[in-house]
């Protein structure tokens, strides 16, 4: 190769490496907010953790949308995330009840109630992001990563009244003796923390798209995903059984441009 041809070899890379930087996407903070749609799904039979339903909960935080090529960002976040589910029917009763006795390990008396597990966790999610089309017209985008989630709060909200029951089919009541009297309903109003019995710590898998609006240098964002976690959230999966979260997030935010 030719000596003086170098510097035209040279002078053509500094300008394709300046075009790529040009072309790279640009950094933004935001805030965004919206609903949760999680559910615990089980992988056994457990009496204690089978049948739950999905339930809504609130969803926000904030990200750092990071540009590392064109079309191409890595986001970070921190999400208030609502996690848990709700079960209405039937169901184990878990708490002692009066003027009956306690039943072996494993069996349970049931009655007809509402409880909703409330879990809440700070969740920080990373994320690849891809962008379709340009950034000065609407764009639609796909991510997918994984999440770090630590447990703030654990309750169980219960609601109604019942009388017991033997089984879960609500075939065989609970009757007193000597006459075989069908055992009064008792109310099953309460909330219980239950945070002790699971596990603080959670990882899973994320993903989704949605839409950025451009607005100046900034952009709304309209954001759909889904997650599932990796991790049982309870600390003893032999005798309260082994579910994992999951959820639809569906959000609203606005990302503010960063200045080069």
């Amino acid at each position: 190769m030719e000596r003086s041809r170098l510097p035209v070899i040279f002078l053509m890379l500094i300008v394709a490496f300046a075009a790529a930087a040009q072309e790279k996407e640009d950094n933004y903070i935001g805030f965004k907010g919206g609903i949760s749609i999680p559910q615990l799904s089980s992988s056994d039979t457990n009496e204690l953790s089978r049948d739950y339903k999905s339930r809504v909960a609130p969803n926000f935080g904030a990200f750092f949308d990071i540009g590392v090529a064109r079309r191409t960002s890595v986001q970070f976040e921190v999400n208030y995330a609502g996690q848990g589910g709700k079960r209405d029917g039937i169901q184990p009763v878990t708490q002692p009840i009066p003027g009956l006795p306690a039943l072996p390990t494993g069996n349970y008396y049931y009655a007809n109630f509402k409880n909703t597990a409330k879990l809440t966790y700070l969740e920080i999610p990373a994320l690849v992001k891809y962008r379709f089309g340009k950034k000065e017209k609407p764009r639609i985008y796909v991510n997918g990563g994984i999440y770090y989630g630590y447990l703030l709060k654990a309750d169980t909200v219960s609601e109604g009244s019942s009388t017991l029951y033997l089984d879960r089919d609500g075939r065989v009541p609970v009757v007193l003796p000597p006459n075989g009297d069908p055992f009064p309903a008792i109310p099953f109003d309460a909330t219980t923390d239950i945070k002790d019995e699971l596990n603080k710590n959670n990882f899973g898998l994320t993903g989704g798209g949605g839409i950025e609006i451009p607005h100046k240098r900034n952009y709304f964002v309209i954001d759909a995903r889904i997650a599932y976690g990796l991790v049982s959230i309870q600390k003893d999966t032999a005798l309260n059984g082994n579910s994992k979260t999951g959820n639809l997030v569906i959000s609203f935010g606005y990302a503010f441009g960063l200045k080069k």
